[in-house]
């Protein structure tokens, strides 16, 4: 195994979360822009109605129904020749309902990115 792989150990940001009553039937920010370069991203939706997430507070990106969660391995596929796809840091996640507005529930954010070790 090459050094830069075993020289990098996940790590993971603070969770990023919404309430139920901050889902609106407009874009809202969820947490703060990523800090760093997201190799895996998970959304959970405890919502009791589906949600939709944007990278950019204006296009539609990813549903998200009521009650379920997705996962994003952005770097599943990295080689020592393909170092993978990456969500760009400072990229600003925001959700918005998708229908009626929620009465229960959150929406979760989860982001990994990859910690390179000091020799």
């Amino acid at each position: 195994m090459a050094l830069s792989i075993l020289a990098t150990r996940a790590a993971f940001e603070p969770l990023r979360s919404l309430a139920f009553g901050a889902v609106a039937a407009g874009y809202t920010a969820v947490g703060t822009p990523l800090l760093n370069p997201c190799r895996i991203l998970t959304i959970v939706n405890t919502c009791n109605v589906a949600v939709i997430l944007s990278l950019d507070g204006v296009t539609d990106h990813i549903i998200v129904p009521a009650g379920t969660a997705k996962v994003y391995d952005e770097n599943a596929n990295r080689s020592e020749s393909i170092q993978g796809f990456f969500i760009a840091q400072n990229t600003q996640f925001s959700v918005r309902r998708e229908a009626a507005a929620p009465a229960s529930g959150n929406v979760y954010i989860e982001v990994q990115f990859g910690l390179a070790l000091q020799p």
